[in-house]
């Protein structure tokens, strides 16, 4: 197990009160903190190393491009990629799912087509899908979900036919928590011949992931939700597909030759890296990456899970809360208070110094599923401690109080 209270030490940003409060943070699935190893080393390229990668010929130059590549590898590892070369550096998961839905999807999806998505999704896996078929005259078709928000896999080789050319599913919802058995999607999918496309924003911070296991085609993370620098992100994709895909942006460093009659593509990955990428981000990611690992994700993920039925335990224990989504589930939870919405009680706790996430959380279709304009929703990572549950406690409490319910 680990010592959340000592890894909070490494969070500078937690160090401080917010009106009269210690700072309570509960909003890691919209973005973590940044340890002091991540904000270190990115200051040291800006002292140090800046300068553009795979151009310059000379030391600056050389240690960036080094740096930015051996970044390229520790995410490779990570996530157990074959190959670096299947490693693309994005500024973030949505552009990577936008990858390959302009790069693959489009040049190949064609009326009588079928794209298979799940309903409990983030807008950035259903909108690229849904202006993909707008473009292409493939169909949409979505997942059924159980009453607790579950993906219902017992129909999925009718569900999964020969029509279906993709399937975008998420690992882990931001809204519910569902943990999705996208390796039993895969192989579903692999039966019918479809590729599958998984958003990992809320799986590789909180669990060990390996793309080979799961099976997926593409898998799409965000830098920033892992303790790196926002405007970093990762598609990994099979390098076959990828080798087949004409480039998403057009530009420097992603060719291999330029005329003005035609130009050639360089090779993996650099064929999707237009122009000056984000090298400070990428050694950013390199670096929560080291930390993380030093953790253990195994780790990481018995802790989360603890501390998440810890905290559902004790918000079922108030009078008028509501919990969304399935028992077992990723580090969040989704709830409603009496008649409060959630953009006040989200404003009575950060008056406490606890800040939440409030809203539809960019996926409105599981607003309406659930029936409700908007949830609150508080979100655990590691360095998250029993008491700053208590702290919500007390403050949920609070709120009731205020808004006049029995608290």
């Amino acid at each position: 197990m680990i010592d959340a209270r000592a890894l909070r030490k490494d969070f500078p940003v937690l160090d401080q009160r917010v009106n009269g409060r210690p700072l309570v943070y509960l909003d890691s699935a919209a973005t973590a903190q940044k340890p002091r190893p991540v904000i270190d080393a990115v200051r040291r390229f800006f002292e140090e190393d800046n300068a553009n990668v795979h151009r310059a010929i000379h030391a600056l130059g050389e240690r960036a491009t080094a740096k930015y590549e051996e970044a390229r590898r520790k995410v490779a590892r990570f996530i157990n990629a074959p190959s670096e070369r299947t490693i693309i550096f994005t500024k973030n998961a949505t552009e990577s799912i936008n990858l390959v839905a302009y790069s693959w999807a489009r040049a190949r999806l064609k009326p009588g087509d079928e794209i298979l998505v799940s309903p409990i999704e983030h807008h950035s896996n259903l909108v690229p899908w849904q202006l993909a078929a707008r473009a292409t005259g493939a169909t949409l078709r979505f997942f059924d979900v159980t009453e607790d928000g579950q993906l219902r896999l017992d129909n999925l080789d009718s569900l999964i036919s020969e029509r279906t050319r993709l399937v975008a599913v998420t690992h882990v919802s931001n809204v519910l928590g569902t943990i999705v058995p996208v390796a039993s999607i895969v192989a579903a999918a692999r039966r019918a011949g479809a590729v599958v496309l998984v958003d990992g924003a809320q799986s590789v911070p909180h669990m060990p992931v390996d793309v080979q296991a799961l099976g997926c085609d593409f898998f799409a993370f965000s830098g920033h939700k892992m303790g790196a620098p926002t405007g970093i992100g990762v598609l990994y994709g099979r390098e076959e597909l990828l080798e087949a895909m004409d480039p998403f942006l057009g530009g420097g460093d992603m060719i291999s030759s330029v005329r003005l009659s035609g130009s050639e593509w360089a090779e993996l990955p650099y064929k999707f890296e237009a122009g000056t990428p984000p090298i400070a981000e990428a050694i950013g990611l390199g670096a929560a990456i080291d930390y993380l690992t030093a953790i253990g994700m195994d780790r990481v993920h018995a802790y989360e899970r603890r501390l998440t039925a810890y905290a559902r335990e004790r918000l079922e224990q108030l009078p008028g809360i509501t919990i969304y989504g399935p028992k077992e589930r990723g580090g969040l939870l989704t709830f409603n208070v009496d008649e409060i919405h959630p953009h006040d009680l989200a404003t009575v706790l950060d008056q406490h110094g606890i800040a939440i996430r409030a809203g539809h959380h960019c996926a409105q279709p599981v607003m309406e599923w659930l029936g409700v304009p908007a949830t609150a929703r508080a979100s655990f990572w590691v360095y998250n401690t029993e008491d700053d549950v208590e702290r919500l406690v007390e403050g949920l409490r609070a709120a009731k109080e205020f808004f006049g319910y029995v608290a």
